[in-house]
Order: C-alpha cells, then sequence, then structure tokens
C-alpha cells in the first residue's frame, strides 16, 4: 500500500509541476515515480502506518495552511507598515517557549511556519521542544507567545488542545 500511494503522490506532484500531458512526459514521469516509489516508499509510509490516521493529517494541514497564509499576509503589512513609519517601534528580541508537539515532522512544521511569517525567524529547536525564536517586535513576539500556531500545528498531529 504505502509503495502505491507513494507512486501516486509523486506521479501527481510530477504532473502538477511539469504541465505536459503527452505521452513523452507521462511515460517519464510515471517511470520516474516508480522508481523513487521503489527507494523511498518506507521512508514516507514505514511498516505499521495508519493510513487513515495519515489521510486525516493530511486533511488538518491542507485545512492549516490558509490560516498559515493569512498569518504571513498579516504579518507582511506590519511589517511593511514598520518599514514606512519610523515612529513604529523595531524592537528585535530572542524569545523562547517550550511546546507538547511529539513528532519531529510537527516541530519541523511549526519551526518553518515561524520563520515563513515575516518578522520571526526559529533558530534553534531542542529534541525536548523549546524553541529559540528571534522577533522583530514585542507585538510579533507576543503572538509566538500566545501558542495558537503551536496549537494548530498539534492539532494536524491529531492532537486537540
Amino acid at each position: 500500500m504505502g509503495f502505491i500511494l507513494t507512486a501516486i503522490i509523486t506521479f501527481t506532484f510530477w504532473i502538477l509541476l511539469s504541465g505536459f500531458f503527452d505521452a513523452f512526459h507521462i511515460i517519464t514521469g510515471m517511470t520516474s515515480s516508480l522508481l523513487v516509489a521503489a527507494f523511498s516508499h518506507r521512508i514516507m509510509f514505514p511498516r505499521g502506518t495508519d493510513f487513515i490516521l495519515e489521510f486525516k493529517r493530511l486533511g488538518r494541514f491542507l485545512l492549516y495552511i490558509p490560516w498559515l497564509m493569512l498569518e504571513i499576509l498579516k504579518a507582511n503589512i506590519d511589517l511593511v507598515y514598520r518599514t514606512l513609519h519610523p515612529s513604529m517601534p523595531i524592537d528585535p528580541r530572542i524569545i523562547k517557549f517550550r511546546t507538547d508537539i511529539k513528532e519531529d515532522m510537527g516541530r519541523t512544521t511549526l519551526a518553518n511556519s515561524i520563520t515563513l511569517t515575516p518578522g520571526t525567524v526559529t533558530l534553534y529547536v531542542t529534541e525536548d521542544g523549546e524553541f529559540t525564536v528571534h522577533a522583530i517586535s514585542k507585538k510579533a513576539a507576543d503572538g509566538l507567545l500566545a501558542g495558537e500556531m503551536a496549537r494548530r500545528v498539534k492539532r494536524i498531529e491529531g492532537r486537540d488542545v
């Protein structure tokens, strides 16, 4: 099952990125996808994978993306406003906070989401869930410390808060 899903996912990705639908590109995409699936299906879907849980996580992740895009847009507007209006304070700070996100993928998703959001950069993440983040302002730091982003990432894991 993992091999088939990996082949389907990589082929779909291939088709979306290539944009070509002639026989040569479809056959090349299928061949490449089968080769990639042969070597990587155990990485994407290790033995004992609960496929129903993984599809639920995928659905939760797809719901997370629009929320993240909105947060990125709001942070962009705030950063542009701070740049264009000298009276707005740029008060950089380093903050630390801890989450109880259990999985590496969840911690990576949170770290990347923080870094994608303008005005914040993840500097370091420990294995026990402590994040060190640079924030350009108190508002950006307070937004992270409120924990909404971490709560949403926990929902992707399947742990509603």
